[in-house]
């Protein structure tokens, strides 16, 4: 869990236009990387964007509803497109499928991620002794 939180803590931000936007890949990292990252981002920008193409949209829908299930985020807004792109092997142009979520923080993300962090910090406790 250490390294998930040492990942989210190191990482940049290449898409300075839309800073709460996470671009999602079902290949690098864990799913729980993405749904720790998302809280960080809500807690920073009360909203974020979570985006993917091609396979990795089921990731980010998975993420998406692990946020929404335990009351950490309300859906905002949904946006499904194709994007052209060139199919590096062959050279020629193929379209990929985008989406784009929009999740805000519920009226209870506060409590929730205050309870979280009381519960980690218990459970540090019970490690050192």
């Amino acid at each position: 869990m250490e390294e998930v939180t040492d990942g989210v803590n190191n990482l940049n931000i290449s898409d300075s236009n839309k800073k709460n936007r996470i671009q999602v890949s079902n290949t690098k990292k864990p799913l729980f990387f993405y749904v720790n990252l998302s809280k960080r981002y809500m807690q920073q920008y009360n909203e974020v964007e979570l985006s993917a193409l091609g396979m990795a949209i089921a990731t980010v829908v998975t993420v998406a509803e692990i946020l929404k299930n335990n009351g950490f985020a309300v859906e905002k807004r949904i946006m499904t497109s194709t994007v052209l792109m060139t199919d590096e092997t062959r050279g020629r142009p193929i379209q990929k499928a985008k989406i784009e979520i929009l999740l805000v923080k519920s009226e209870n993300f506060d409590d929730l991620i205050a309870a979280a962090t009381e519960e980690n910090d218990l459970a540090d406790e019970e490690d050192k002794s």
